[in-house]
C-alpha cells in the first residue's frame, strides 16, 4: 500500500492530497504545527512537522511560503519526496521535474522545460518550451511563461500573469497578479503592472500613491497610460 505524509494542513494541502490519491496513494495523512487541526479535507492530522523524522512513508511538503518550504526540504532530504502530477495536466516526455514538485489540473509543461525541487505549477498554469524554473518557485493559477523563460529560486509568479519569451527573472521576486513581464528582471522585489515594474518605481511615478492593492486586484489598473493620466491630474 502506497502511503504519503503531507506536511502542511491547508487549502493547498487539500489539493495536494487529492492529486496524491489520483497518483495511487491509498493512505494519506497530514502533519501540521497547529495542534487545533485534526482533519484536513478527508484526511487526519496525526502530529506536528517534527514528527516527519519518525515516519517511513513518502513525504510531500505542501507549504506555500517558499522559504519555509525550503527549510522543510532540507530537514527531510533523507525521505522520498515524490513528484505529483494531476492526470489532467500535460507534461512533455522530455520535461525534467524536480523532486517534491506538484503539477495541478490543467497545467501544461511543454518540451525542453526543467524545474527545480519543491515547485508548484498551479491550476491551468503553463510553462512553454525550453524554460527553466529554479527551486521552490510557484507558478500561480492561470499564469503563463512563454518560451525560453528563466525563473530564479523562490520566485512567485502571480495568478494570471504573463512572462514574455526569452525573459529572465531573478530569484526572490514576487510578480503581481495580472502583471505582464516583457523584459529581464534583475532586482529582487515585488513587480506589478502592465508592463511589470518594481513596486517602488510605480509609487514614485504615481506621486507617492500606494500601489499595494495592485497585488490583489487586476494589475491593468497600473498601465503606463493610467500612470501618465494620474500625473497630469495630480
Amino acid at each position: 500500500m502506497k502511503k504519503l505524509t503531507i506536511i502542511g494542513a491547508s487549502g493547498h494541502g487539500k489539493v495536494v492530497a487529492d492529486i496524491a490519491s489520483l497518483n495511487g496513494y491509498e493512505e494519506i495523512e497530514f502533519l501540521d504545527d497547529d495542534r487545533s487541526i485534526s482533519l484536513c479535507g478527508l484526511y487526519p492530522v496525526v502530529g506536528t512537522c517534527m514528527k516527519a523524522s519518525e515516519i517511513e512513508n513518502d513525504i510531500f511538503i505542501a507549504i506555500g511560503n517558499a522559504n519555509h518550504r525550503k527549510k522543510l526540504f532540507r530537514m527531510n532530504r533523507d525521505k522520498y519526496l515524490p513528484i505529483l502530477v494531476h492526470p489532467d495536466a500535460v507534461v512533455a516526455k522530455d520535461a525534467k521535474i524536480g523532486a517534491g514538485t506538484v503539477i495541478m489540473a490543467g497545467a501544461v509543461l511543454n518540451p525542453g522545460i526543467k524545474t527545480g525541487e519543491g515547485c508548484i505549477i498551479n491550476t491551468c498554469a503553463s510553462v512553454d518550451h525550453d524554460s527553466s524554473i529554479g527551486n521552490y518557485v510557484h507558478v500561480a493559477v492561470g499564469a503563463h511563461l512563454c518560451g525560453t523563460v528563466t525563473v530564479g529560486d523562490e520566485t512567485w509568479i502571480g495568478a494570471g500573469s504573463i512572462v514574455s519569451n526569452n525573459v529572465s527573472i531573478c530569484g526572490g521576486c514576487t510578480i503581481g497578479a495580472g502583471a505582464v513581464v516583457i523584459k529581464d528582471i534583475k532586482e529582487k522585489g515585488t513587480h506589478i503592472g502592465v508592463p511589470a515594474r518594481m513596486m517602488n518605481e510605480l509609487q514614485k511615478l504615481r506621486g507617492g500613491v500606494s500601489c499595494w492593492i495592485a497585488l490583489y486586484t487586476r494589475s491593468s489598473l497600473y498601465t503606463d497610460n493610467s500612470i501618465q493620466r494620474h500625473r497630469r491630474t495630480a
